[in-house]
């Protein structure tokens, strides 16, 4: 197992050191930030409190309640706006770690995604700051009881709005997360379209559950989600239009072109030269009945290929005259015909219904033989599938079987099939 593992592939224990290193650029990278704004922690909090002074009535002010607050508020504020600033940065970080396990269409994938999160939520936070603080705000100490003096606490009110910040970064995810179930085959757009009076009840009892106990913050967060889930159930259509269509094409251009089966080594070296592009995003791994049925195919392919090979055996005389020379030489020995006849039977000899698994049984018995499976057979003619696949524009079918290459092949065959993905990656 050990000769058959990827030379490419990292120890655990040094996988343990990437992460610890960057997770110590993270923090080092949020202390720094973090230096470098405390100084103006109570300028940030005073940006941060704007939407509820400008309303709050002539004469009162907020109130610091505890003694060590006047400190540890603004230093709060400070170590959260750090960690928000560096956020693109600590997820560069995260994506160095796992970019090198990712394909090259994951990664293609997986970047747009990353890039629009960071985006949505730094969105939702703006969107709440701008246009929920002021109604919000307005609303809690318009209805304020007559007498009522409106002095906030600032630790209180730090809270309250980091909670709001949260809140509407992440609802403004739900595109994201519509788009990925939609790309994953977990679900499709018109099964979420069906259900869309379930998503605005969901969205209101998570407004509930996210926001203050106020019917403002609950509502315009509610509807925003609403709106999003819209937007991302229109771009999950356009996604899913576009893959049908190249489903299409691709199938048009299979039926065009007569299928190739038995491709002989040279041509197969050729073809994996010559690989087609292919939009690899729209891989879908095999389930183990799809794979088990492949391997079925392959079988009888296999099969077919080896009564082929029997069909072009030398003239039937000469056999016999063979034959004839080497019993005489095997009585003159005292050795048994028919007992050599049974250890040795031969495809040619044996009933139509031979099979990969008899061959793997006859090479066990002879020990002279040299030590290849069936397995190994078959995977030497799955590789020879792949380049006829290839040849005939089958790119996503080659993809699958490369990936049972990558499982079943010995250390060369897994090199082969690697050297393979990399050009339909490239």
């Amino acid at each position: 197992m050990s000769e058959q593992a990827p030379l490419a592939e990292q120890p655990f224990i040094s996988h343990l050191v990437e992460l610890r290193d960057r997770l110590m650029r993270m923090v080092l990278a949020v202390l720094v930030i973090f230096l470098g704004l405390f100084p103006f922690g109570n300028d940030i909090y005073i940006f941060i409190a704007d939407p509820l002074m400008k309303v709050l009535p002539e004469g009162t002010s907020m109130i610091a309640t505890q003694v060590a607050s006047p400190f540890l508020t603004p230093f709060k504020l400070a170590l959260v706006t750090a960690v928000f600033v560096a956020m693109p940065y600590i997820l560069h970080q995260f994506w160095g770690f796992i970019a090198p396990g990712l394909y090259q269409h994951e990664k293609r994938l997986a970047i747009p995604l990353l890039a629009s999160s960071v985006f949505l939520f730094y969105l939702g936070a703006a969107f709440a700051y701008a246009v929920v603080f002021p109604l919000v705000f307005a609303f809690l100490t318009g209805v304020a009881p007559e007498g009522v003096a409106v002095m906030t606490d600032i630790t209180h009110y730090l809270d309250f709005v980091l909670t709001l910040f949260f809140a509407f970064g992440l609802a403004f995810e739900v595109p994201i997360a519509t788009i990925v179930l939609v790309m994953a085959g977990a679900t499709t757009p018109e099964k979420l379209g069906a259900k869309r009076p379930y998503v605005i009840v969901g969205a209101f009892v998570i407004g509930m559950l996210l926001t203050p106990p106020d019917i403002i913050s609950q509502t315009l967060l509610a509807l925003p989600m609403w709106v999003l889930f819209e937007v991302g159930l229109l771009f999950s259509r356009m996604i899913q239009r576009d893959r049908k269509q190249r489903a299409e094409e691709q199938e048009q251009g299979e039926a065009d072109m007569p299928a190739a089966v038995g491709v002989p080594a040279a041509q197969s070296a050729g073809a994996g030269v010559a690989a087609a592009d292919i939009d690899s995003a729209e891989f879908q791994p095999p389930d183990e009945q799809a794979m088990e049925d492949e391997f079925d195919r392959i079988e009888a392919q296999f099969d077919a290929l080896e009564e082929g090979s029997d069909t072009d055996s030398p003239d039937p005389g000469a056999a016999s005259r063979a034959d004839t020379d080497d019993s005489d030489e095997d009585d003159e020995d005292g050795y048994d015909e028919a007992e050599d006849s049974t250890e040795l039977e031969t495809p040619d000899d044996a009933s139509s219904g031979w099979t990969a698994d008899d061959s793997a049984d006859m090479l066990d018995e002879e020990d002279e033989f040299p030590a290849r499976t069936a397995i190994e057979a078959l995977v030497d003619a799955k590789l020879e599938q792949v380049a006829a696949l290839r040849a005939t524009g089958a790119d996503e079918e080659a993809r699958r079987l490369l990936y049972e290459v990558l499982s079943e092949g010995d250390a060369t065959q897994v090199r082969v099939a690697r050297n393979i993905l990399d050009q339909l990656d490239s």
